[in-house]
């Protein structure tokens, strides 16, 4: 007899616990969906993680009402559990382009998830109550329901999105639910009512989940390809983004996390922008660094200077290198930069590798994402820059993608201000770019020795930029905006500008 209490507390101990593991893999899935798909990554995981802790209260609430076929119940909970929050980013997928509706159903399957999340702990306490020693089943329910919430948030941007896919993650963990459904059926047996029905529905819901998971790649494959538009010829997810590579005509484009990086059209006005007046007025050009730009695109027109003697790119995604060393369509269009003998490519968070160098450099070239969350918007930030003057040569010269002064006006100027607070000269100017529009750069020197109008050096073969940089820094009113605030690690004022800024489009 104690064997089979043993055993029976177990059971739903460990039901539990892939309760709480999956509900936390089906929330964060929803967070990074709603980030990849409607920007903001801020916003959305806040208000995911908001209503999901709010739908768990109330269905700790409602729980109370349940007072028959108490273990009946929660196997039917672990069953819906897995079917909804399986199948939630197929309905995800397949539904974003219904604009406000999406968002809808967004919160409600984070929603219903919640509440079912928040029934089971109450349900079995109800359950173990007459068969463990209170002060005992508080402690175990609640170390499982936390183990599990650990383990998924360890796992889920480790090993499961890399390896799974985002729709792969949640399919896969709704067959865990459910098949944890289909064990209770058959080692509870005699403690359940009508438990053929039960595992009936239990098996029905994995094959379900199964045959999505067997055919995600033709789902996501057909949802990305409403999304875009356009014939997608390579698709990867890294710990980091979401990498989407597409092909229509002679325009080839790529997109991380659903957001345009470059057109083949066009990319060259703003690589060329981003580099070359940098380039042509520093006193020396023979190191240079790279924060961000792990497309090589930057380093393709760096290596267009002989004197360059070398190169060194700081990406945080591995995977977005690697894809630029290896793919032959994107090595074509970087001229296989990142495999030269000139280049090298840590894989590190520009932020931590920045403080910890000691190597000087001619020219840092600044390309990172837009500030669209807090962990972009701290290598945006005046402490982030004061680390990147210490890189500084004498009169070495700093560039930074800025972002557009015409769309997000308040924004570029920030990132501008806050550069102006750490390097002696300072100034800024834009170009337009068709896939994006008026696209800007702030740029300054670590010293007097040169000034924005000198050109030490050109280089052979340029489509856009001219070497006349005066052309490319005079901003008409539309581009101007006042009493802006410097981007500081304590404020993040930069985040808020742009959420507000492009947020409105």
């Amino acid at each position: 007899m104690g064997k089979n209490r043993v055993k029976f507390e177990f059971l739903l101990l460990f039901a539990v616990f892939t309760i709480a593991t999956c509900g936390l893999v089906y929330e964060l899935v929803a967070g990074t969906l709603a980030s990849y798909l409607l920007g903001d990554s801020v916003k959305q995981f806040s208000f995911i993680i908001g209503v999901y802790l709010f739908s768990m209260g109330v269905g700790s609430y409602f729980s109370k009402f349940i007072t028959k076929n108490l273990l009946n119940t929660f196997v039917e909970i672990e069953i819906l559990v897995g079917l909804i929050g399986g199948l939630s980013s197929v309905v995800l997928f397949l539904l974003f382009e219904t604009d406000f509706a999406f968002q809808f159903i967004l919160y409600s399957l984070v929603f219903v998830t919640g509440c079912l999340v928040g029934l089971e702990i109450p349900l079995l306490m109800n359950i173990l109550k007459d068969k463990v020693e209170f002060k005992d089943l508080v402690s175990n329910v609640f170390t499982f329901d936390y183990i599990g919430a650990l383990l998924a948030s360890i796992l889920f941007p480790l090993l499961l999105v890399p390896k799974l896919g985002i729709m792969g993650t949640s399919l896969f963990f709704g067959m865990i639910n459910v098949s944890i459904a289909i064990a209770l059926c058959y080692f509870l047996k005699l403690e359940l009512k009508k438990v053929i029905v039960l595992r009936a529905k239990a098996i029905v819901s994995f094959l379900i989940l199964f045959t999505a998971f067997i055919f995600s790649e033709n789902i996501l494959s057909f949802s990305e390809g409403k999304l875009y538009g356009e014939n997608i010829i390579y698709t990867h997810s890294t710990p980091y983004q979401r990498i989407v590579l597409t092909h229509n005509k002679n325009d080839y484009r790529l997109y991380l996390n659903n957001n345009l990086q470059f057109s083949s059209l066009d990319e060259y006005r703003y690589h060329e922008a981003l580099v070359h007046p940098a380039m042509s007025m520093a006193t020396k050009v023979s190191n240079i660094l790279v924060l961000g730009g792990g497309d090589g695109l930057a380093v393709r027109e760096i290596l267009k200077y002989k004197q360059v003697q070398k190169i060194t790119v700081v990406d945080l995604d591995e995977g977005m290198t690697k894809l630029f060393k290896t793919n032959q369509v994107l090595v074509n269009f970087n001229k296989n930069s990142l495999n030269n003998s000139k280049v090298t490519v840590y894989n590190k968070d520009a932020y931590i590798w920045t403080k910890a160098c000691k190597e000087k450099f001619d020219v840092v070239i600044i390309d990172f994402p837009d500030p669209s969350n807090y962990s972009l918007g701290k290598l945006y930030s005046l402490n982030f820059y004061k680390t990147v003057q210490n890189l500084l040569h004498t009169d070495a010269v700093v560039v930074i993608q800025t972002t557009s002064p015409y769309f997000a006006p308040k924004s570029f100027w920030c990132i501008n201000k806050t550069v102006m607070n750490v390097l002696p000269q300072i100034d800024a100017y834009h170009a337009y770019v068709p896939s994006f529009g008026e696209w800007g750069f702030t740029i300054a020197i670590n010293g007097f020795g040169t000034h924005f109008n000198k050109v030490n050096r050109k280089a052979d073969g340029l489509r856009f930029y001219n070497y006349q940089f005066e052309k490319y820094n005079y901003f008409n009113k539309d581009m101007i905006a006042k009493d802006i605030e410097i981007n500081r690690l304590d404020n993040q004022i930069l985040v808020r500008y742009f959420d507000e800024e492009w947020g409105k489009l």
